[in-house]
């Protein structure tokens, strides 16, 4: 397995309090990793952590391969693009004076990509506009775009959707899919919007007092959350009788239950089963969102 990130027991204390506790981590190359978490979980230090900004106070973690106490995890780090917590634009610049600063700041020779950029984020348009006059959305795709300055591989976005507007969202949603198909680029998102998160990635990292409680693939998860019919009867060998027939696929629970992955016509199931003398005792629809897995995962509470 080809990882771009693996940490080790990284841990992060300030005074007595613990950020980070033993954390183990793992995001495959080409993946859009969720990373989900109520507030004070430990997110954001994390992404501080993995972005160099702050140093652990123990364990570790490999970047492409390197360890953090490796001298060429500089290089490796030349390989991240990052947006933490609110973009580092400049409000009195236009949207390319933005991009050239970042240029600068790098040491990056020249400008040549700065119209692709602003492209690819939808931002090519905007001209001598300052960025003060930008919309939240559009502010974000330049923090974006800023981010993508010397072609990363490996982009981590925090809360890349905090308070956009439903076609804010929609946006920032497409330009990440899009990096993430086309470019070839890993993503490590941080958000509290799940539903969102769900049709974004293909991994999921589920982080609870400063440990990863659960990785798991978005496959996996679907299996998990698969939509249903749960059905109880007084005869279970009737029904399955019935459900072979039909080859609907089910699952046996008790010697009562069964839950039962198809769009049924309930009425045509339940008089099927008078035929055979078998009651019907309860039937409702079950699924598990997103959302109440991480509920059912790391507890009740507020998350962000």
């Amino acid at each position: 397995m080809n990882y771009v990130l693996i940490t080790n027991k990284l841990s992060k204390k300030y005074g007595d309090f613990k950020a980070l506790n033993g954390l183990d981590m793992h995001i495959q190359k080409g993946a859009i990793y969720g990373l989900l978490g109520k507030n004070g979980s430990g997110k954001t230090t994390l992404i501080r952590l993995i972005c160099g900004l702050q140093n652990p106070t123990s364990g570790e973690y490999l970047l492409y391969g390197k360890t953090n106490t490796n001298k060429d995890i500089v290089k490796s780090r030349k390989r991240i693009g990052a947006v933490v917590e609110t973009p580092s634009i400049y409000m009195n610049m236009t949207a390319e004076e933005n991009l050239k600063q970042q240029y600068i700041i790098l040491g990056l020779p020249n400008y040549k990509n700065s119209k692709e950029l602003l492209k690819l984020v939808g931002l090519s348009n905007t001209g001598k506009r300052k960025v003060k006059n930008f919309s939240l959305g559009m502010k974000q795709r330049l923090g974006i775009a800023i981010a993508l300055v010397g072609n990363p591989d490996f982009l981590v976005l925090d809360e890349p959707i905090n308070g956009l507007d439903p076609q804010g969202i929609i946006e920032i949603r497409e330009l990440i899919l899009r990096l993430n198909r086309e470019m070839r680029i890993t993503i490590l998102i941080s958000s509290h919007i799940l539903d969102e998160l769900s049709k974004l990635a293909t991994h999921y990292g589920f982080i609870d007092n400063g440990k990863i409680v659960k990785e798991i693939s978005s496959n996996d998860l679907d299996k998990i959350c698969r939509k249903c019919i749960c059905m109880e009867v007084s005869d279970v060998k009737s029904l399955l009788k019935i459900l072979d027939e039909r080859n609907i696929e089910y699952k046996i629970l008790t010697d009562q239950k069964v839950e039962i992955f198809a769009e049924i016509n309930v009425s045509d199931i339940v008089i099927e089963l008078e035929k055979f003398n078998c009651n019907v005792k309860t039937i409702y629809k079950q699924d598990e969102s997103l959302e109440s897995y991480f509920i059912n995962l790391v507890g009740g509470g507020k998350y962000a």
